[in-house]
């Protein structure tokens, strides 16, 4: 399969697309004439006499030193090999793909000055699954993502480390195997190949997508608990939400009222109940988790915005005349800074879905809460300790992504030598959105599991009566993957496996994705 993609015009469902299935992609050949165009007319500035930063000067500090012509190449070489000082673990393949899309798209728009060859080497990377070895560490998310992204472009000149059918091979031996030589770069070519925020934005729409998978399935496990719980589904009328007029709390709420729309369970309660109103942690469902869904979406918008821009420098403009059609101008594109608002947006959002869930979670092992449910989720509590530890680990887990979610992009610090001297940090920002997922996938699934127990539970002993069919099929695929917890087993490998279901969007399509919201731009 292979995307064909118009730089500027990609959609969030393209990038989503991306994301989660690693296509081939090549860029619409409309963009060529404005590639080459602009990339002869730096050819011809890097000969010239006028300084021009970075195409015949230094870089950063060094900027005051002019480059002769024929040093132009060994500049743009130098330059990627000096800027490869990434260090950590590698970045996960699927994000260094997203990365390659995201650089070529910013190339393709013609402001880069790089040749057209330059775009077709990505592209046959892409198309045969080489991916560099991009370390996870080193950038502050200004000027542009410079060691990431040198890792990315130093396989394309032959150097560096790929990763080809799970096998990790120098630059020169894959470009060999798949019969590409080296790109020899020319004037400005190294530069617009690591200024950027290509490593900052994948890995922040790598947290966004991630991320709303959760919040759906949040949405699920919090009708589960609300049934499991007997809880009241009056909080979640519509005209309750309307009448405040947030998008993503009215879309929560009526996810919730799909889910349970026609559960025997629910309507057993709806008079006679001796309780007067749920803790907030069932009740505020559609305002907390609505928030977050806002939030995902502002985020996405952003990101969506930053997946098609331009963000090397200098960048080659039009003027606007027809003498000379073009020039060359330093600008601060390559700066994260909206990048670094939305990955601190999403973490924040990650951080509340899961303290809400944990609060659910412990609702539901508590006898003085769940509503005549054993302690702890157990048919025979006392031998046996059920979800007690269970629900110690979503609170350890709650605890760290609180951390976590403290912002980034207040952070700075100068760097080399004061010439870049405020930072956006959205790097690694956008970066511990992988592990904050992690988290909150592990979170969910123990609030898949102690809901599943607690119906299933409620089920027995109100029998004939039974969930809603939305419900049931959840249920369904949750005892495909892990069986009820009659007595205490080693339950470690039970959480993995629910927070894949979590994860793997296979929830979603069992409760039905009609019933679910879109990620598109907020509404407000």
């Amino acid at each position: 399969m292979s995307l064909n993609l118009t730089p500027g015009k990609v959609s969030l469902a393209d990038l989503s697309q991306i994301y989660w299935e690693s296509p081939a992609v090549t860029l619409n050949s409309e963009a060529k004439q404005a590639v080459e165009q602009a990339a002869n007319f730096v050819e011809k500035a890097a000969n010239a006499d006028a300084p021009i930063y970075g195409i015949n000067t230094g870089f950063g500090k060094l900027s005051g030193i002019r480059i002769p012509a024929e040093q132009t190449e060994l500049l743009q070489r130098n330059l990627i090999l000096s800027h490869c000082c990434g260090v950590g673990e590698p970045l996960p393949e699927k994000i260094v793909r997203m990365v390659m899309v995201l650089k070529l798209l910013s190339l393709g728009r013609g402001a880069s000055g790089v040749r057209w060859k330059v775009i077709e080497q990505i592209e046959a990377m892409l198309e045969k699954g080489v991916t560099p070895v991009i370390p996870a560490q080193g950038s502050v998310g200004a000027s542009g993502d410079l060691a990431p992204l040198a890792h990315m472009t130093a396989v394309l000149i032959g150097e560096g480390q790929a990763i080809y059918q799970g096998q990790t091979f120098s630059g020169a031996e894959v470009l060999q195997i798949i019969k590409r030589e080296p790109l020899v770069l020319r004037a400005k070519e190294g530069l617009a190949m690591i200024n950027g925020t290509q490593v900052s934005t994948a890995l922040a729409l790598a947290g966004v997508f991630e991320g709303w998978r959760c919040v759906l399935a949040a949405l699920i496990t919090g009708a589960l608990s609300t049934d499991s719980a007997m809880a009241s589904t009056a909080p979640f009328h519509p005209e309750i939400q309307n009448l405040r007029g947030h998008q993503g709390q009215i879309d929560a709420a009526q996810t919730l009222r799909n889910l349970m729309q026609d559960s025997e369970i629910r309507e057993s309660h709806l008079d006679g109940d001796v309780r007067v109103q749920d803790p907030y942690c069932i009740r505020c469902q559609p305002q907390v988790t609505g928030a977050c869904i806002d939030l995902l979406r502002q985020a996405a918008n952003t990101l969506s915005i930053e997946a098609n821009a331009v963000t090397d420098n200098p960048l080659v403009l039009s003027t606007g005349e027809t003498e000379i059609p073009l020039q060359i101008v330093s600008g601060g594109n390559f700066h994260a800074e909206p990048v670094a608002f939305a990955a601190d947006q999403t973490a924040l959002a990650l951080a509340e879905i899961g303290a809400i869930a944990q609060r659910r979670i412990a609702l539901l092992v508590d006898p003085k809460l769940n509503f005549g449910l054993p302690p702890f989720l157990s048919p025979d509590a006392g031998v046996n300790s059920g979800f007690m530890v269970a629900e110690i680990t979503s609170a350890a887990l709650m605890s760290e992504n609180k951390h976590l979610a403290n912002p980034c992009s207040t952070d700075s610090t100068p760097t080399s030598a004061d010439q870049e001297d405020h930072v956006s940090m959205a790097t690694h920002a956008a970066r511990r959105l992988l592990t904050m997922n992690d988290n909150l996938g592990r979170i969910l699934g123990i609030e898949l599991l102690t809901a599943a127990q607690g119906l299933e539970i409620r089920k027995a002993s109100l029998s004939p009566l039974n969930t809603s069919s939305s419900l049931n099929r959840v249920l369904a695929e949750v005892r495909e993957n892990v069986a009820f917890l009659e007595e205490d087993r080693f339950l470690a490998p039970d959480l993995e496996n629910a927070a894949m279901l979590i994860r793997n969007g296979k929830l979603i399509k069992a409760a039905g994705e009609a019933n679910f919201p879109k990620l598109r731009e907020s509404q407000n």
